[in-house]
């Protein structure tokens, strides 16, 4: 390895690591807990440290399949080049800043793949349609679709014919059932659910016996909570408000560490490093900024849950979770700032728009989503032809 080809390496590592850190400060590390601290059933600072271990733990279990898809499927026919990945995340991250500064939410997902796609013609690579395709769809029908589940759940939950002894426990059910049948990471067998772990043994078919699993599992949950919201409503919904908290950190660290490790997997097969061993150490970014970034963002964006409540705050954010971990499935970038705000706007729109966005701001974010990706496409693309 000649010292350029070296240096070249370590500066793209430095700037993974920089939009990892990035990532876990904004987004990541701020979306999840928010609600929670708004409806103050959790600090600031514990509402960091917990988002931290479950991003950290969503990326090492999960975070593969975007960080392949942003490194090796959204440029055909060439392998990206350490200038190109630099030239990307630098772009990237500089736009993020600048929607940090001027107060609009830059979609990360938007500007790491504008960039990419850029950088990556720039040098002689060809369109992946089929991706772009598929990601186009996720980009539109997703939010639409959060929105939409978030205003039906909202609607729903404060309703006085719906006990939410009943109402909110068969989320929660619903949400189990969700979780065992996602697939992780696990040491010796690859990726798998939990359901696939444990209907193994049972001679009643694979189907049957997932299916079957995941039914009682649905069962215990929602009995679990529908007991422990008799004896205390409040204290049954702020804790059923902190899992999601937490299960939408972990969705949140699978699919945004691969907007920052993801570019630089090219670089690092030539030396047989693991993908699992960079999402790792991308996970590692991750924790250490929603530990020292997070809090203060976390209180920034607590205040527009805080006009929502607990209910509206569930109905957010159990959208929220499935949507990304559909993209995590069919490895696709997606921007949680997107997807949280959608669900905002979703929630709020069933008591009469009380979202904290005005709809001047948020048309304004939506033309900041779209101008970025475009901007991070154009100057990738200038950038790399000039290098």
């Amino acid at each position: 390895m000649t010292p350029t080809v070296l240096l070249t390496l370590i500066a793209a590592t430095v700037v993974s690591a920089f939009m990892a850190w990035t990532i876990g400060a904004g987004s990541t590390g701020s979306t999840p807990f928010a609600p929670a601290v708004g409806a103050n059933a959790i600090s600031t600072m514990r509402a960091a440290f917990i988002v931290g271990i479950f991003g950290f733990a969503g990326a090492a279990l999960q975070g593969t399949s975007v960080a392949e898809a942003v490194g090796g499927d959204l440029i055909q026919g060439v392998t990206l080049t350490a200038p190109s990945v630099i030239v990307a995340l630098l772009v990237a991250g500089g736009l993020m800043a600048v929607g940090i500064r001027t107060g609009y939410p830059i979609a990360t997902a938007f500007t790491v793949t504008g960039a990419i796609v850029g950088s990556g013609l720039a040098i002689g690579g060809a369109p992946a349609w089929d991706k772009y395709a598929e990601i186009g769809v996720v980009w539109i029908l997703g939010p639409i679709s959060t929105a939409a589940a978030a205003f039906a759940l909202a609607s729903i939950l404060p309703r006085d014919d719906v006990p939410d002894t009943y109402s909110i426990p068969l989320v929660a059910g619903a949400i189990g059932a969700v979780i065992a049948n996602v697939e992780f990471a696990v040491p010796g067998v690859g990726m798998t659910s939990p359901a696939a772990l444990l209907a193994a043994p049972i001679p009643l078919g694979d189907p049957i016996s997932r299916a079957a699993l995941s039914l009682l599992i649905a069962a215990g949950v929602a009995g679990l909570l529908h007991r422990r919201m008799r004896e205390c409503v409040t204290c049954g919904m702020f804790q059923f408000l902190l899992v999601m908290g937490a299960v939408v950190a972990f969705s949140a660290g699978a699919s945004q560490v691969g907007l920052a490790v993801g570019p630089l997997l090219p670089l690092t097969d030539p030396f047989a490093i693991p993908t699992a061993a960079v999402v790792v150490g991308g996970g590692l970014g991750l924790l250490i900024g929603s530990w020292t970034g997070a809090p203060r963002m976390i209180k920034a964006v607590s205040q527009d849950y805080a006009s929502l409540g607990p209910r509206r705050s569930i109905s957010a954010l159990v959208p929220a979770f499935l949507l990304a971990q559909i993209a995590v499935k069919y490895g696709v970038p997606i921007s949680f700032n997107q997807i949280v705000i959608s669900a905002i706007l979703g929630a709020g729109a069933a008591v009469g728009g009380a979202t904290g966005i005005s709809a001047r701001k948020f048309g304004l974010t939506v033309v900041a989503w779209i101008g970025s990706f475009l901007l991070a496409f154009g100057i990738g693309y200038g950038a790399m032809l000039l290098v």
